[in-house]
């Protein structure tokens, strides 16, 4: 079974950064695709970025394309999502996610998930 937990989330003015961190448990993390998603009150959990576990390629959302940045430390079995330029409208709850499976953008197709991190980005 593998846990993941998130931290690093909190209030930030517009044009500010954030670093979120998503310690996962368990030994085979390396081989896991790990990912983030957000949600804002009222709306479905939308992808946001993804790192595939034996390349390390990533993929990210058009929305945060060139502001954000996922990146992993196998050693440390954690994920993490630089968010710079914040926008008010990346306020939202951040999950980590992982999968053994094929990564995609599509939420229901992860099989691990985070308790969630909140974002606030003020104008």
């Amino acid at each position: 079974q593998v846990q993941l937990v998130e931290s690093g989330g909190g209030l930030v003015q517009a044009g500010g950064s954030l670093r979120l961190s998503c310690a996962a448990s368990g030994r085979t993390f390396r081989s896991y695709s790990m990912g983030w998603f957000r949600q804002a009150p009222g709306k479905e959990r939308d992808f946001v970025a993804r790192i595939n576990g034996n390349y390390g390629s990533t993929y990210y959302a058009d929305s945060v394309k060139g502001r954000f940045t996922i990146s992993r430390d196998n050693a440390k079995n954690t994920v993490y999502l630089q968010m710079n330029s914040l926008k008010p409208e990346d306020t939202a709850v951040y999950y980590c996610a992982g999968t053994s499976t094929i990564s995609t953008a599509v939420a229901r197709t992860w099989e691990h998930w985070g308790q969630g991190t909140q974002v606030t980005v003020s104008s």
